[in-house]
């Protein structure tokens, strides 16, 4: 189903498509990549402001804007990887239809162009740790497994997305609304202590919730939840392969009805 020869032999294709994404999205901007840190430390300020200062929601300690944003990035990734990728065929259709190559090279080049915003994002924070009084551990090292769990299920989706949205359009629309409820229901804005004991077993049905809290141990240097990460990555796992199998099954119809 997931042909890595054919995919290794278009990667020149693979690194053009990201290029020009990258340029499209900071292209006739004022600050132009200045937008990659400019949004999650936005979205750390109100979340502060909403949750930190006026709800009082605890983090476990730390100070919350730190809490927060440790939070913020993968998840900002992850939604953000999503709806590229769900929303890449239709915005590639001239490609499409024209072309013959590995339509999948397409999604995954969405999901691919974000992981320069993640990186420049990751370099903000751990600059920052230090300002709030938190050092670096070797929980750090961890980071790259965590990135890895969170690229599978970006992937997964948003090729499910991707697919789903060639043939009816309404999923594009819904794509953004069923990632609002998600994020929701990720500890990110909150805590998972803060979620009552005998309802936490939900939380290992959500791939995402178990990846985030594991980023902000990584920077906070909290212990892990070795066993909820596990089970998370192996459902990241799961939903590549389900995402790419339809992707798969469906990829010969695209260029007949996009």
């Amino acid at each position: 189903m997931l042909d890595l020869e054919e995919l290794w032999r278009y990667r020149e294709l693979l690194g053009v498509l990201v290029r020009r994404d990258l340029k499209v999205r900071y292209k006739q901007t004022v600050i132009g990549v200045a937008w990659v840190i400019l949004r999650p430390l936005a979205s750390m300020a109100i979340f502060t402001l909403v949750f930190g200062m006026l709800v009082r929601v605890p983090s476990d300690g730390y100070p919350y804007a730190l809490f927060v944003f440790s939070a913020l990035l993968p998840w900002t990734y992850f939604s953000g990887a999503v709806l590229l990728s769900g929303n890449s065929l239709v915005s590639s259709s001239g490609l499409v239809g024209k072309v013959s190559f590995p339509r999948l090279i397409i999604p995954v080049a969405a999901v691919a162009g974000g992981l320069v915003d993640l990186c420049i994002s990751v370099a903000v924070l751990l600059a920052i740790l230090p300002v709030f009084g938190v050092g670096w551990t070797m929980n750090l090292l961890a980071v790259p497994i965590l990135a890895l769990g969170i690229i599978m299920a970006a992937l997964g989706v948003g090729t499910l997305f991707s697919a789903l949205t060639v043939a009816y359009r309404d999923f594009g629309h819904l794509a953004g609304f069923a990632l609002q409820i998600w994020m929701y229901l990720t500890p990110v804005v909150y805590p998972e202590s803060l979620i009552p004991e005998r309802w936490r077993f939900l939380l290992l049905a959500n791939p995402m919730a178990a990846l985030v809290e594991g980023f902000r141990a990584a920077f906070l240097g909290k212990p892990f939840d070795f066993g909820a990460i596990a089970v998370s990555l192996a459902l990241s796992a799961a939903v590549f392969a389900a995402g790419v199998a339809y992707f798969g099954k469906v990829e010969r119809r695209f260029a007949d009805i996009i």
